[in-house]
């Protein structure tokens, strides 16, 4: 299976549902399942700031009780949009939608970066220890 590796506290976010989108630099034409996993590194800064703070200890977390060098969860990867307008407090989608809001504070919305559009998000019962690495990789016991 393919896995994409994101940094603390965003793959956390990401999985649990508090972020639609997961924004890169790049685009991708893969669709299909996907797993995200979390990088050993926690961005400790934006763990400690106004909303990811809040957002993260509604879950029970905090910038050292965050979980890393695993596969967090599966989902479906569905889609893949550039980013067309970025007014400093919201982003404008290729296809229309605006992103606002934590979503917005959450993400890169940089014009012409990419927000990848996941569904079907699902933890898994025990997360899977692996190293990462950057772009999609393949993962032999998700295959």
């Amino acid at each position: 299976m393919k896995v994409l590796s994101m940094i603390q506290p965003w793959a956390s976010l990401f999985v649990l549902g508090e972020i639609k989108y997961e924004t890169r630099s790049w685009r991708t034409r893969y669709r299909g399942p996907l797993a995200i996993h979390a990088s050993l590194r926690t961005d400790k800064a934006a763990c400690r700031d106004e909303p990811v703070f809040s957002v993260l200890a509604k879950h029970g977390y905090t910038e050292t009780k965050l979980p890393t060098g695993v596969i967090l969860a599966t989902c479906h990867l569905v889609n893949c949009y550039r980013v067309t307008e970025n007014s400093g407090e919201s982003a404008v989608l290729e296809e229309g939608q605006e992103v606002t809001g934590n979503e917005y504070l959450f993400g890169d919305y940089r014009v012409d970066h990419f927000a990848w559009e996941v569904e079907d998000m699902t933890l898994l019962p025990e997360f899977i220890p692996a190293k990462g690495q950057l772009g999609l990789w393949e993962h032999p016991v998700l295959s």
